[in-house]
């Protein structure tokens, strides 16, 4: 892949990526004022959290990480990879749908593992009727990812990366026919996630067939090469699995604080919108780019663009955990306080914001990192790498807690992974010179975190200057489109003016993408 069809990849994800996220916003915070953070909000939030969970430890995480580098092999050779993809998808189908039958009857115990402070009250029925009706989620959403990374390996973007966008229009969708139906909410809301994965599966398989690549099932076979892809994928699947316990003992911790499960769910759905657009954009493009420019030998091509995907996330990261930070209460107070969301929600989710702030440049800089060792098929040092992030994420978590409440299972979770980064980066010095920084990254990196802190302090001023304006109806969305514009402006100002990027950077990239 050129570096100009890297960079045009990175702009059509994120930009889809993006437009999934705002509309993931509008669901959440639609969600936040029909559901507030009381019983039905929080019940919801860990059934929907149950098939994500392990939809990443089978699928998007997991299972694509050996799958996507052996079938881009296989394309690029002209082998057999239709065939290839279909033994994959019948193997996963069948993994996923006995997962799925064992979770309809060991939901209260999955429920209790999730977030074991529902117990004796209401929530804990709620939880365990929501999870059954959304955990078959899993089924579709696995089978989309592995559409996905089929046309992701083949150089096709836009529609795997439109697919999510899907979920939240359904989502939305649903809001609008509540008050018409007057349907129970938080049982509609539920019933919205199997419908949209299917939606989202059926997108992507018909994308597959256009590009040439029939994903039917058959009867599964253990071939030689599902063998292999079986080695490969499961030190991935204990290191999805290792963070999706990093996510529990989080959650677990939340449940014991009132309504902490909700004030760190909307957190997450805010840091998320960065680290969505920028880290699932670099990670999708790049671990197909790598894994051909490794199988070439081509060194060169391999450290330009590991170098052009760091300088990318920093440039857009940075800013982003800055702001996070800075304006962590007037970002919660108008995306979120409205209906039943009240102050002492936005107070409580406004921390949270700001500790994952913190965090974000160490997640994104993983999904940098990771392809470097996921290109040479080496699962097994980020798992262990997982392992020790996990120890740290459950050690400051636990421990935290009567210190500080809910808000350590933020800074356990910012914290390890900050470690995992560390990690990954030592790790990666033995592999050579293909991942090797250039001098132009060197001589950016400096000047884009000086950018930032410059952007940070214009953000404090602005929000000085225009402190009422948060709390006025009608005025407090223009006042935050003035600060996103406002800072945006300082930021790519000052970067231009001290050599951070060249704005060229940013729009060539823009018209690249459409």
């Amino acid at each position: 892949m050129t570096p100009i069809r890297l960079v045009k990849g990175f702009a059509t994800v994120g930009g889809w990526t993006l437009a999934s996220r705002v509309l993931g916003f509008v669901r959440d915070a639609w969600i936040a004022a029909v559901l507030g953070t009381g019983p039905a909000a929080q019940a919801f939030i860990v059934a929907f959290s149950l098939p994500n969970m392990f939809r990443r430890f089978f699928a998007e995480g997991a299972f694509n990480t050996a799958f996507v580098p052996m079938f881009s092999k296989k394309y690029e050779a002209g082998e057999d990879a239709e065939g290839f993809a279909r033994d994959a998808l019948s193997g996963l189908a069948s993994v996923v749908i006995v997962l799925t039958l064992i979770a309809q009857v060991a939901m209260p115990w999955l429920v209790l593992a999730m977030a074991s402070g529902f117990q004796g009250d209401e929530r804990f029925d709620l939880a365990v009727t929501y999870g059954r009706i959304a955990f078959p989620y899993i089924l579709f959403i696995s089978l989309a990812a592995l559409a996905s990374g089929v046309l992701n390996a083949t150089g096709r973007f836009a529609a795997a990366a439109a697919a999510p966008v899907l979920l939240n229009i359904i989502f939305i969708g649903t809001f609008w026919l509540l008050p018409v139906l007057g349907w129970d909410p938080g049982l509609t809301i539920t019933w919205a996630v199997p419908v949209a994965g299917f939606a989202q599966l059926a997108l992507v398989w018909i994308a597959a067939k256009r590009a040439g690549i029939r994903l039917l099932p058959r009867i599964p076979r253990l071939t030689p090469e599902m063998k292999r892809l079986a080695r490969i994928a499961a030190p991935a699947m204990l290191a999805g699995g290792v963070v999706q316990v990093n996510l529990l003992v989080g959650r677990q911790v939340a449940s014991y604080y009132g309504d902490a499960v909700a004030w760190l769910y909307n957190a997450d759905r805010l840091y998320q919108l960065p680290l969505g657009v920028v880290a699932i954009a670099i990670g999708v493009v790049l671990l197909p780019d790598l894994s051909r420019r490794l199988k070439a030998e081509d060194i060169e091509g391999s450290r330009h663009s590991m170098s052009r995907a760091t300088e990318f996330a920093l440039a857009l990261t940075l800013p982003s955990a800055v702001a996070l930070v800075v304006a962590a209460v007037p970002l919660t107070s108008v995306l979120f306080e409205r209906g039943l969301f009240g102050p002492e929600d936005t107070r409580a989710t406004a921390l949270a914001v700001a500790v994952y702030g913190l965090g974000l440049p160490a997640f994104v800089l993983q999904k940098v990192l990771q392809p470097l060792f996921f290109a040479r098929e080496d699962t097994r040092r980020p798992f262990n790498y997982a392992l020790i992030a996990m120890v740290v994420n459950a050690v400051l978590a636990v421990g935290l807690a009567p210190v500080i409440g809910y808000i350590a299972a933020a800074v356990a979770t910012s914290l390890a992974g900050w470690a995992m980064v560390w990690q990954l980066w030592s790790g990666s010095r033995s592999m050579g010179a293909a991942v090797h920084l250039d001098a132009r990254l060197r001589s950016r990196a400096p000047r884009i975190v000086a950018a930032a802190l410059i952007m940070g302090l214009g953000l404090a001023g602005l929000i000085w200057l225009m402190g009422p304006l948060f709390a006025l109806a009608g005025w407090r969305y223009l006042a935050l489109l003035a600060l996103v514009l406002g800072g945006a402006v300082i930021y790519f100002g000052a970067g231009a003016a001290i050599g951070a990027f060249r704005l060229s950077d940013f729009t060539g990239a823009m018209r690249r993408g459409r």
